[in-house]
């Protein structure tokens, strides 16, 4: 019951900060630019700073061989969701212009403004390299094959004209080029952090990520309606395939891994099994109209998701204790 407790306590945490923002938008503190504004912060700036502090404070260079082999167990729970999800694209036959969406919606995950605020209030910083495999796992899908299936699926666009050439930049973020400097500064022990104005300054932009995030999560709420919501066949087969088929393959693949041998911190598994049931993309809805896909359904997906991750995650918190 403590368990429950404090997983709700947690997410409350989120919640409100979230709420926050839902309300100064609707209130019209935040014009129309200062969502997109504080979300390039948090990507470019904020994030990697971050990232590059929490590495050099948690990860040793002893540590590697397992963060590595961490991020083998992550890749496969990933391309097992594919799979699932493929599947049911097939056998529900989901229509042009949502196939795209449904499958990202069921694989890849909100890790920056939904996973790593509630990764810090479930877990606290010890468990930021842990987080870092899944964020890691998460951007690679969504820009190297993710946004491909979007794209693919635009239904104005012959099939055979849709060829698409990957977005570098996407691929390797800021956040992700902070992990990697990261890595450099630790294999070769630069003492970057023994520098005191450094470790502050890059700990205090790091800081602004959680209560940014969720704000942002909160002014994406408010623009996109929470009237809208709404529950068709598509949009709960894409729930269940998010907040539970996703966490049961990632467990599946972590039990699996342990009785070959592996062997998995609590807090590593715990990690992974909750980044693996956030809520769905942010950007979905931004990709969707890119593609000329089914905008509405992709905004649906996204907003349902991030309400319902509040009732989630309390309850997927108390069953992985007995796992």
């Amino acid at each position: 019951m403590s368990v429950l407790w404090n997983s709700i306590q947690s997410v409350l945490v989120v919640v409100l900060i979230m709420a926050l923002g839902y309300i100064l938008r609707q209130t019209g503190w935040f014009d129309d630019a200062f969502g997109g504004t504080i979300s390039k912060f948090i990507k470019n700036i904020a994030l990697p700073a971050s990232i590059f502090v929490s590495v050099l404070s948690n990860l040793k260079r002893s540590q590697l061989a397992l963060f590595s082999g961490y991020l083998g167990y992550a890749f496969l729970a990933v391309i097992i969701g594919y799979l699932i999800a493929f599947s049911l694209v097939k056998l529900m036959k989901v229509k042009p212009g949502r196939k795209g969406i449904f499958i990202n919606a069921v694989v890849n995950a909100n890790t920056i403004f939904i996973g790593l605020p509630l990764n810090e209030a479930l877990f606290g910083d010890k468990a930021m390299t842990y987080f870092l495999v899944y964020y890691i796992v998460n951007t690679v899908s969504t820009w190297a094959f993710g946004v491909f299936l979007i794209s693919n699926d635009d239904p104005t666009k012959p099939k055979e004209k849709t060829h698409n050439k990957i977005d570098w930049k996407k691929v390797i973020p800021m956040p992700l080029v902070g992990f990697i400097v990261a890595l450099i500064v630790l294999l070769l022990n630069i003492p970057v952090l023994d520098v005191k104005f450094v470790d502050s300054t890059l700990t205090y932009v790091g800081n602004l990520v959680t209560p940014l995030s969720l704000i942002y999560i909160g002014i994406v709420l408010s623009d996109a309606g929470l009237k809208s919501i709404r529950f068709d066949r598509d949009t709960i087969v894409a729930l269940l395939g998010r907040f539970i088929l996703s966490p049961i393959v990632m467990i599946l693949v972590l039990m699996v891994a342990g009785n070959m041998g592996a062997t998995f911190p609590t807090l590593a598994s715990q990690t992974l099994i909750v980044q693996s049931a956030t809520p769905m993309l942010a950007v979905l809805p931004i990709l969707a109209n890119e593609a000329h896909g089914d905008v509405k359904y992709a905004t649906n997906v996204v907003t349902t998701s991030t309400v319902l991750f509040i009732v989630v995650v309390p309850i997927l918190m108390t069953l992985i204790q007995y796992i």
